[in-house]
């Protein structure tokens, strides 16, 4: 019998066309209709999995990357997660750098997944510029060994090719209703390629970027510590481009915490700290646009990587 070109990829296969659903509860009367893509639905639990296996393949078709070669990373786990999957489905090593400010559940998740974890202290917990900049500088000198490829998410433009079918799927779920679509901000790989794929259809779609309130770079504050896991790198992402975005929110982490708790109860969306950022600010938006637009953002991941945390305890 002939196996299936989907079958033949394994896992790979089950990346993508996620469900996208109507919130009904946290929405105000009078709003625009607000449209959550649950990116949880993604075989690891995040949407990352489409940026990882796009950088995997780019890598391989570049020769870059052969059979037994370790790939490098720097991460706050929901990209050395996805990269576990793809280097596990295609027989790559995974040296991940981590650190103790983010969730044990993505720790013991990417070791699962076969990858090797080693950490960069934080000071007491706190999501940095430094941080992020020395975790960034441990994965340089790891990479720089012989049979080791440097993934280099925040440098990786491949990655934002794995979000072009986000923006397409988006577009044809709605049935081409779209007027804004909210994401926040780590790499800006999901913004700008979601949005760019949306753009080919809709070239007046108001694109909204969110990042968190105590290190709002973007919008030209001070970095600073925050709690929302995977965004707000503390400094200007090298393939930003504001040019690309027409309005940016920013989100307390204790906001965007409260909603992920009231997406949990109230509309039983179970997703992480990002997400309920992301709903924050597509409410905003969908108040400022009113009844007759649509308004959608991303569930980025899922809730169960957060259960060790202040969010859900």
């Amino acid at each position: 019998m002939e196996r299936s070109v989907e079958a033949s990829l394994g896992v790979l296969a089950g990346i993508g066309s996620t469900p996208l659903v109507e919130l009904r509860k946290v929405v105000p009367r009078g709003s625009a209709r607000v449209l959550a893509k649950l990116e949880f639905a993604n075989p690891t639990g995040s949407m990352k999995d489409r940026m990882a296996v796009a950088a995997v393949k780019a890598a391989e078709a570049r020769g870059d990357i052969s059979p037994g070669d370790t790939v490098v990373e720097y991460t706050a786990g929901t990209t050395g997660i996805s990269l576990a999957l793809a280097c596990a489905a295609k027989g790559y090593r995974l040296h991940v750098v981590f650190s103790d400010a983010f969730s044990d559940e993505k720790r013991r998740t990417m070791e699962a997944l076969g990858a090797t974890v080693e950490d960069v202290p934080s000071d007491r917990g706190r999501i940095t510029e430094s941080l992020i900049k020395a975790m960034i500088a441990r994965a340089g000198e790891l990479s720089a060994q012989p049979g080791h490829w440097a993934c280099d998410q925040l440098n990786n433009r491949d990655a934002i090719t794995g979000y072009l079918a986000l923006g397409e799927e988006i577009w044809q779920q709605s049935n081409g209703q779209v007027d804004a679509f909210v994401q926040s901000v780590g790499t800006a790989h999901s913004i700008h390629g979601a949005a760019h794929a949306l753009r080919r259809h809709l070239p007046k779609l108001k694109v909204v970027a969110v990042e968190p309130a105590e290190s709002a770079v973007l919008s030209g504050g001070p970095t600073g510590s925050h709690r929302i896991e995977g965004i707000g790198i503390g400094f200007i992402p090298p393939l930003w481009e504001p040019e690309e975005v027409e309005a940016i929110e920013v989100v307390s982490s204790e906001d965007a915490m409260a909603m992920s708790r009231r997406l949990a109860r109230e509309e039983g969306i179970f997703a992480g700290t990002s997400s309920g950022g992301n709903v924050v600010a597509a409410l905003r938006v969908a108040e400022q646009l009113g009844p007759d637009a649509t308004v959608v953002t991303i569930m980025v991941d899922s809730g169960f990587r957060y259960l060790s945390t202040g969010l859900y305890g």
